[in-house]
């Protein structure tokens, strides 16, 4: 047996580092994320895709075809204007063809007088003044006996409130304190369809329009007073001619 043979067997170990050598360590490959195995088959771009459409293109190339694209429609004028309605045209179920005349039996009389006032009513009962309506107040001329006579309608309804002839009788009297309100008695008032005895009183918006009121009032009442005067005179020759007819007859 030779030397070679006998002798041990050294155990060889790896060499230190100098002093100032780094130890070099084993590099493990890095951890694949979801992300990282996404993009290779190709996953991640789409899904950045997708959520850059959701939250839309901030990038400035787009925000300036935007403006641009604003721009060229405020040049050409385009607006969003609503759609012309159609003339649409509908025929009537019933054609109108006959006017309907409304009669007022004051047809054949001229008005001499006008005014705005508001009418009282004297409720014995109550003993108290109630308005009667609000008008125009207005005295009527008839064209065939010349007599006058006063209407007054109340507004909007257009009712007869007053309705009486302007006989000798009647005496207007001022208000008590008012210097533009008169105060009379209307032995047959027919605004309510029958005659009736009513104790009326007017109210004008101021003194003037009352006086004006007065004067037409009086003058009317001179007139129709001639006119019952020369009427009572034609009934009473009349009444003594039938009487003295009746007396040659017997």
């Amino acid at each position: 047996m030779s030397d070679t043979e006998n002798k041990p067997v050294e155990e060889v170990k790896p060499d230190a580092p100098a002093a100032g050598e780094e130890t070099k360590t084993e590099e493990k490959p890095a951890a694949f994320s979801s992300s990282s195995v996404f993009s290779m088959f190709g996953g991640g771009a789409k899904k950045e895709k997708k959520e850059d459409e959701e939250r839309g293109d901030t990038s400035g190339s787009a925000k300036a075809q935007r403006e641009a694209a604003a721009a060229a429609a405020a040049e050409k004028g385009e607006e969003d204007e609503a759609p012309e309605s159609e003339d649409v045209h509908f025929e009537p179920v019933i054609h109108l063809t006959e006017k309907v005349e409304t009669k007022t039996n004051e047809e054949s009389e001229e008005q001499v007088f006008k005014m705005r006032a508001k009418l009282f009513k004297f409720v014995k009962e109550a003993s108290e003044w109630k308005e009667r309506g609000t008008g125009d107040v207005r005295l009527l001329k008839h064209h065939e006996n010349g007599k006058t006579r006063l209407v007054m309608r109340r507004d909007k309804t257009l009712k007869v409130c007053a309705n009486h002839y302007i006989v000798p009788e009647m005496k207007l009297s001022p208000n008590v304190g008012s210097d533009r309100s008169w105060v009379w008695n209307a032995a047959a008032d027919v605004s309510e369809g029958e005659p009736e005895a009513v104790t009326l009183a007017i109210r004008f918006a101021n003194s003037d329009n009352a006086n004006a009121f007065k004067d037409a009032f009086i003058k009317a009442q001179k007139d129709n007073e001639a006119l019952f005067k020369a009427a009572e005179e034609a009934a009473e020759k009349k009444e003594a001619e039938e009487d003295s007819e009746d007396e040659k007859a017997e």
